[in-house]
């Protein structure tokens, strides 16, 4: 039995920081792994700008209920779903995340979870687990699933690693160029036929 793994964010949906950078015009909130490959580096620089700019949950969920899913994402998955069990594993937050998952139509989400005070104000992070898209790919192994995964950036790469094929799509050149043993897919009918010939 095979199992399609996806992440979440340039996959299937905008990245919901560089929107969130975007609309209120704090440059250095568009980093992400692309450009920063350690995760908590990362979270850490973005926890800092929004206590400093006195912005929180209800700011970026504001946001993100206004954001639609990538072209031809919705349809890519109606195609992918009769064919494969699918997973989304992502390092994007619960909290974030529902209005997009309602317009994906609810898949299944692997994701994390943000720590929020009494007003709101985002104040730390909880990893599901360490190594987490690894570690997914692993358990979906031990239930003897032949794990396809599909990843756009540096936090994604451990999951490529060790699921039995992993596929690059839509990455950046400098990812492309570090990780030249993964197939390279940039639409999503390439996508498709890449799967399929694993199949």
């Amino acid at each position: 039995m095979q199992i399609v793994c996806l992440d979440l964010e340039s996959i299937l949906i905008p990245e919901i920081w560089i929107e969130f950078a975007q609309r209120t015009g704090i440059e250095e909130l568009r980093a992400t792994t692309r450009e920063v490959p350690d995760y908590d580096v990362l979270m850490r620089q973005r926890l800092r700008l929004l206590n400093e700019h006195q912005l929180g949950l209800k700011e970026i969920q504001s946001v993100i209920a206004e954001m639609e899913p990538l072209a031809g994402a919705v349809e890519f998955l109606d195609w992918l779903r009769p064919r494969y069990q699918v997973v989304i594993i992502s390092d994007t937050f619960y909290e974030f995340s529902q209005p997009l998952m309602e317009k994906l139509g609810w898949p299944t989400l692997l994701a994390h979870h943000l720590v929020c005070d009494e007003n709101g104000v985002v104040v730390d992070y909880k990893l599901r687990q360490a190594d987490p898209k690894r570690h997914s790919v692993i358990a979906l192994q031990q239930l003897d699933y032949q794990v396809i995964a599909v990843g756009d950036s540096h936090n994604d790469i451990s999951m490529l690693e060790q699921a039995d094929t992993g596929i690059l799509f839509n990455s950046p050149d400098a990812v492309k160029a570090a990780y030249p043993q993964f197939p390279v897919t940039e639409t999503y009918a390439e996508l498709k036929d890449q799967i399929l010939k694993i199949s």
